[in-house]
């Protein structure tokens, strides 16, 4: 699967470009933040809020995906720091076992995995809408303060005086007001927009990573995926308990071809056994025909417990033997059950199809 690592690097990337940017504009800034240190702080912190969290979407797919790849190669891995495909890995079960889901299952597996994804990003585009909202409430709070600001230096003028130079600096200290209204404003609207910027490409990048390991995700979980008869029901007019007895009928014959694997990895075992079992009776037999040839030397007879020996060995040999057959036996006889019992289910489909159809 694809690691996250690369969006994290373009993440990076990119607040290393916003970074120097700001560095190259940094005298202006101080002077813009200046405008109003509250309200723009408070922009600059949840822009920092909104950077960490989308971070640390990011690293959250690390364990899933290490887990996933864990998976398929059938290796053991830690499932208790998941948290999109905890559910799924314990229904799983432990690694190395044999997975079929139905295309049911498996739809409502893909439908929680894609549910949890939607509800870790909300917050993260709550955040770009909030910085965009904190941006206008500034631009706003400082165009009330302008409009109530030169409200006042219109009311405060006195034209009939005859000293227009104290006019013009009473004109000039009511400006600074306005002057500061604007300030808030047009500062505002800078952070909350540029910070806005930055989140949404992140969260962008972000939600291309959890896509990415959604659909790589559907692609190896279809790959187990067993499709039931239920698919092609509408065009065949099955009824519902011939459908169920068709899948029962499957797992039945998917657990039947387990057995036989296991019953050939036996059969095998006992191959190699009786292999290692013949080895050593040739090398007792050679020994005893030493020791016979000794004993003929010493007396005409062979002692009692070779002859009871030799006998304990053709006694194990032969129940050996009976076992080999017995197994056989029933799996040819749970094989003949199986087959009977598929084939009395496609004869009822048959029958049944042409009743549905008149």
């Amino acid at each position: 699967m694809t690691q996250p690592k690369t969006t994290l690097l373009r993440m990076v990337f990119f607040l290393g470009l916003v970074a120097a940017v700001v560095a190259v504009l940094l005298p202006g800034l101080r002077t813009t933040f200046a405008s109003n240190p509250a309200l723009n702080g408070l922009i600059l912190g949840v822009l920092l809020f909104g950077v960490i969290l989308n971070l640390r979407q990011v690293l959250l797919l690390r364990p899933e995906v290490a887990w996933v790849e864990a998976r398929r190669r059938g290796q053991p891995a830690l499932s208790g720091r998941l948290r999109l495909l905890a559910p799924m890995a314990s229904m799983l079960g432990e690694p190395g076992t044999r997975i079929s889901l139905s295309a049911m299952a498996l739809r409502s597996l893909l439908d929680s995995i894609a549910a949890r994804l939607d509800e870790s990003r909300e917050l993260a585009r709550y955040m770009v809408g909030l910085l965009i909202f904190l941006g206008l409430l500034g631009t706003f709070w400082g165009l009330s303060q302008t409009v109530s600001s030169v409200g006042d230096i219109i009311r405060s003028l006195d034209v009939s005086g005859t000293d227009p130079a104290a006019m013009f600096d009473t004109l000039k200290s009511g400006l600074e007001r306005p002057l500061g209204g604007m300030g808030t404003a047009f500062s505002t609207s800078l952070f909350g927009l540029a910070g806005s910027l930055v989140l949404g490409f992140l969260d962008l990048q972000a939600g291309r990573a959890q896509n990415t390991f959604y659909n790589e995700l559907e692609e190896w979980l279809s790959t187990q995926t067993r499709l039931g008869s239920g698919a092609l029901a509408e065009d065949q007019h099955v009824p519902a308990y011939i459908q169920a007895l068709l899948e029962q009928t499957a797992d039945s014959l998917d657990g039947l071809q387990r057995l036989i694997g296991r019953s050939e990895e036996g059969r095998l075992s006992a191959n190699a056994g009786l292999s290692v079992l013949a080895d050593r009776l040739s090398a007792l037999t050679d020994q005893m025909r030493a020791e016979s040839t000794l004993a003929k030397r010493e007396s005409a007879g062979m002692d009692e417990a070779t002859r009871a020996h030799i006998r304990s060995i053709d006694n194990r040999l032969e129940a050996l033997l009976g076992e080999a057959v017995a197994s056989r036996t029933e799996l040819v006889s749970e094989l003949r059950s199986e087959v009977r019992l598929l084939a009395r289910t496609v004869a009822a489909a048959a029958a049944h199809e042409p009743a549905a159809r008149s």
